[in-house]
């Protein structure tokens, strides 16, 4: 797995590549006045080519950081948990809370219910593929950045996938997962998250996405999420042996970079189709990490994902992927 380090040019953008097959810390943006049309469109040329990409410094505010992501396509609105008289933390709502603090900046306390939430973040993950209208890019920016730790873990999913066998490639491609965001939590949070309420199930039922999917470069990529609850079709052991092994198999060191916040103003932005992450920890009980996200529909020909209508059998039998060592 090769690739040049060297910085290359897209439009008005310079790219420096951090890893050799995705990641790209990027310059040549003024965010202090409105960026144009045609600088939009190098921003998305360098998304879809690099998957992960770094501004540092931006200066952005809420507004800023909103309406800059609302150039890139239609945003999601964040959803009310606790029912229509959730009280947000932010002027607009197509910002998600990221951090770790309550509605009036206080750090939230380790055993509530928002501290267990949290804990989901950990999981290696691809934002909102338990909605049937998957998203595209999510673009999170820094407020507030801990002295040590935080930083947060992407993995390359489209290469990890276009390493594996043929045959395996071609046993992955029927699969159809079903992804559920309140699996995850119980995946994090038994206890807490055994019996999601009334209003978080009305909020994000589950959603089927296909597997195997096309990349921004018309290459396969994996659609995968530790979300992902069954193979449709599949017993929930096999489907979660499967989910796992290719999860682990993805986020090997090869496929996987660190990228760490140095101060408030930086903005990342990544491409949930060909991408995974995952929050490292910090001092959560200490230190305030504020980070604030916005979520940009995807609008390609997957983006509904697969029709919930029952299907039977979509396999005969689970499929093996390549034995990978799992870090304790």
């Amino acid at each position: 797995m090769t690739g040049s380090m060297d910085p290359i040019k897209i439009g008005s953008l310079t790219c420096t590549p951090l890893h050799p097959t995705f990641v790209a810390e990027i310059t040549g943006i003024d965010f202090s006045k409105p960026v144009s049309d045609e600088q939009i469109k190098d921003v998305i040329k360098a998304q879809e080519r690099f998957g992960v990409t770094v501004y540092r410094d931006t200066g952005l505010d809420d507004l800023g950081h909103v309406q800059f992501s609302r150039q890139l396509g239609e945003l999601e609105h964040v959803p009310k948990f606790s029912g229509p008289k959730t009280v947000q933390r932010f002027a607009y709502s197509e910002l998600f809370d990221a951090g770790n603090t309550d509605i009036n900046g206080n750090i939230v306390q380790k055993g509530t219910r928002r501290w267990w939430y949290n804990k989901g973040n950990a999981l290696w993950h691809t934002d909102s593929s338990f909605n049937q209208r998957r998203s595209k890019f999510s673009a999170l920016l820094a407020h507030a950045v801990p002295k040590e730790g935080g930083n947060t873990n992407f993995a390359d999913v489209r290469h990890a996938f276009r390493d594996l066998p043929e045959e395996k490639k071609a046993e992955l491609r029927p699969l159809v997962l079903e992804h559920n965001l309140w699996h995850s939590r119980r995946v994090a949070a038994p206890e807490e998250y055994q019996a999601p309420t009334e209003y978080e199930l009305a909020a994000k039922p589950p959603a089927r996405h296909k597997l195997v999917q096309t990349a921004p470069d018309g290459g396969e990529t994996l659609f995968l999420a530790a979300h992902a609850e069954y193979v449709v079709g599949w017993s929930k052991e096999d489907s979660q042996k499967l989910i796992w092994d290719l999860i682990h198999y993805c986020t090997q060191p090869q496929y996987t970079l660190s990228v760490q916040w140095h101060q408030p103003g930086d903005l990342v932005i990544w491409d949930n189709r060909q991408t995974m992450h995952t929050a490292t920890p910090f001092s959560d009980q200490m230190e305030v990490r504020d980070m604030r996200r916005t979520t940009v529909f995807d609008d390609g020909p997957f983006a509904g994902g697969v029709p919930a209508k029952p299907i039977d059998q979509i396999h005969e039998k689970p499929v093996e992927v390549p034995a990978v060592a799992v870090p304790a």
